[in-house]
């Protein structure tokens, strides 16, 4: 016999709470206690777990839904639900706890599309807001935005209510000095550029629901100094005097663009408060031999005084923030080293006469940094969507059951990672933001970074045309830089168009409908007899809807994995064709040859709806030639097309092949956006 009573005597510190362990029950086991007013750290595991409560008064928060915790209440845990106890009375909240592992249990869980689902929440899925100093290059388009298109498609296919949010990131510094450049006004450029911008992505078939332009939105400026306010309010944003670098010359305030120098972390060569190759900020002042691009006499270093921001004393908050969402490992070790630093102290207003002055007075002619802005520019998007959805969103009150997805390159981490959570906790302390996270590397053209300032890119309106659009979004998806820089190589994407989607994808879709025609009088046949190898072929079929859909799905997305399976289901079926070619003409064999027809039909079925996310045009145009309606819903089975539809695969055109300059047809996509 065991018996175990709870002694708050014996609790040691674990996930935040209080906690004691149980021996001897055969499986883990402890007591535990919350205080009032706190919670425990937000985790997932593989075991399952179940919570008893005993006393007290709480809420459990399982994967961002909320439920009464009371005393002879009960919470099993399915593995990797991510779950938190947060005692909401004002005393004590004790429980007993128990846990044990199954492995049958956990790798069900692992795929279980219910519990990754976001069911009702509003899920709003951000690409990076680009810099309107210049037009959008292959580099662009490959990470942040065709990673939230693609996201975004996938995820209304499933019935989620998710929105792709982006806009133009009107006062960067960058744009001063393009603008600079061209002789004309920043907002002139601002407005020219994201003009441009916009047009670009309607190329690339991405509609964001939500394209915030923060130079022209009457609303955005006011709300940007409550914000700002309300950061100020919390008592850690103080005006502080602290050194500053100068043009020698003009003296003209440095920072970013009007900048260089060595990165104090990694010690490589960077502009000013970021480093693009180990994601450290850096203050300007401490930049290896600083330098202006303004003139070549060394910097003058002097005191000046800007609102500032210790974000060193938030380790834990930025820790907790961490253990939430999907927050990959190269950030969370980005985190861990800037915590290593003893201080870290950012400047968050810079003297500029481009950007949105602070309602505080403290300091003549700052404006609020551009990167502390775009936090709220975030909330201001998801405010600006619901007015036109009817929904009551408002960026000065963030709800708890949003959902933001973020997409960007690893050279804005720091910033969406770091310095945004606590922006937001010091704004709006009682909002625990629900973050999911989705980081690209840099992305290189002929072994060099693509750079809009040098203007070394392949710029979208170059290469994309109603015709390549979908063979551009195939091959930035199978080597867009997920976990590592990759190289796009304009040979490379030629010879995947000519020999991988004509050469290969149209060739079999072509091949199949004249045999169709050829056999079946242009109809597809019902399925007959079916041998094992059929079996296993609908089968393996199977298994590539499911990599295809743990691809694309929030906790695994992966482009280059979801376009790696689309080759794989094609090489998949060609070697499935060849086998069955050999009897297909056999009189004595002839309802097997037509189970193995209604089988490829199946493949190019199931390769339509599958391929949506990645190619929509080409997923439109299969599925109309298999007589089906465009695909809307994300298939949870591999289906034969309907025995007697018409099948026009053989005259319809999937891919053409990219045309020298001089015969570049011209496009036809959309051009109306949402603001």
């Amino acid at each position: 016999m065991i018996i175990s009573s709870y002694d708050p005597r014996a609790l040691h510190q674990a996930f935040g709470i209080g906690m004691s362990d149980v021996e001897g029950l055969g499986v883990g086991a402890g007591w535990g206690r919350v205080a009032p007013g706190r919670a425990s750290a937000g985790h997932q595991h593989d075991e399952t777990e179940f919570f008893v409560i005993v006393a007290g008064q709480g809420e459990f928060v399982v994967d961002g839904n909320r439920h009464p915790a009371g005393p002879g209440v009960l919470a099993l845990f399915e593995p990797f639900e991510s779950h938190v106890l947060e005692n909401t009375g004002d005393t004590d909240l004790v429980f007993l706890t128990q846990y044990w592992r199954d492995p049958v249990r956990a790798l069900k869980s692992a795929g279980n599309e219910e519990r990754l689902a976001f069911g009702d929440r509003p899920v709003f899925v951000f690409s990076t807001p680009p810099t309107p100093n210049g037009d959008l290059h292959l580099g662009h388009l490959s990470g942040p935005y065709l990673g939230a298109d693609a996201f975004v498609r996938f995820q209304r296919m499933n019935g989620t209510e998710a929105w792709h949010l982006t806009g133009s990131d009107d006062y960067q510094s960058y744009v001063v000095g393009a603008a600079r450049q061209e002789g004309r006004e920043p907002a002139e450029t601002a407005a020219h550029y994201g003009a441009e911008i916009a047009r670009t992505l309607a190329l690339m078939d991405i509609m964001p629901d939500q394209f915030t332009v923060t130079d022209a939105d009457p609303g955005y400026p006011d709300g940007l100094r409550d914000f700002f306010s309300r950061v100020v309010d919390s008592g850690w944003v103080t005006v502080t005097e602290r050194d500053a670098l100068f043009d020698a010359e003009s003296g003209r305030y440095l920072y970013e663009v009007d900048v260089k120098g060595g990165c104090p972390g990694c010690g490589r060569g960077t502009s000013g408060n970021i480093c693009e190759e180990c994601g450290e900020p850096n203050t300007v002042v401490d930049l290896a031999e600083p330098r202006s691009t303004g003139s070549a006499a060394e910097p003058r270093r002097a005191p000046l005084a800007r609102w500032s921001l210790p974000l060193h004393m938030f380790r834990d908050e930025v820790t907790a923030h961490h253990s939430l969402g999907r927050v990959p490992s190269r950030l969370r070790e980005l985190g861990e080293r800037l915590f290593a630093r003893p201080d870290l102290d950012i400047p968050i207003s810079h003297p500029s006469s481009w950007g949105v002055a602070p309602a505080e007075t403290d300091v003549d002619g700052q404006v609020i940094w551009v990167w502390p802005e775009m936090s709220y520019g975030f909330l201001h998007g998801i405010q600006e969507l619901g007015q036109r959805l009817g929904k009551g969103w408002k960026a000065a009150a963030p709800e708890q059951d949003w959902k933001i997805v973020h997409f960007f390159g690893y050279d804005n981490s720091f910033y969406h990672s770091v310095l945004y959570p606590v922006l937001y906790r010091l704004a709006h302390p009682d909002w625990q933001p629900d973050i999911d996270y989705h980081v690209n590397e840099f992305y290189l053209l002929e072994g060099e970074k693509f750079s809009t300032s040098r203007r070394h890119a392949i710029w979208g309106k170059e290469i994309l045309n109603r015709d390549s659009v979908d063979a551009v979004r195939y091959f930035l998806s199978r080597t867009r830089p997920e976990g590592e820089r990759t190289n796009f190589r304009r040979a490379a994407f030629e010879a995947a168009l000519d020999d991988t989607l004509i050469g290969t994808w149209q060739e079999w879709l072509h091949d199949l409908g004249a045999r169709v025609t050829k056999r079946y009088d242009g109809q597809a046949p019902d399925a007959g007899n079916w041998t094992p190898e059929h079996s296993a072929f609908l089968a393996r079929l199977g298994a590539r809807l499911a990599a295809v859909t743990g691809s694309l799905r929030a906790d695994g997305f992966s482009l280059n994995q979801a376009a790696a399976e689309l080759d794989g289901l094609i090489e998949d079926t060609l070697r499935f064709s060849r086998q069955e070619a050999r009897t297909a003409q056999t009189a004595g064999w002839q309802d097997e040859a037509r189970t193995a027809i209604a089988l490829e039909l199946a493949a190019a079925r199931l390769l339509a709806h599958i391929a949506t996310p990645v190619m929509p045009r080409f997923a439109g145009r299969l599925a109309t030639a298999l007589g089906l309606p465009e695909p809307t819903e994300w298939p949870d089975t591999v289906e034969l097309v309907a025995p007697g539809s018409e099948i026009r695969l053989g005259d319809t055109v999937f891919f053409k092949p990219f045309p020298e300059p001089d015969g570049r047809p011209a496009s036809d996509a959309p051009q109306e956006r949402k603001r």
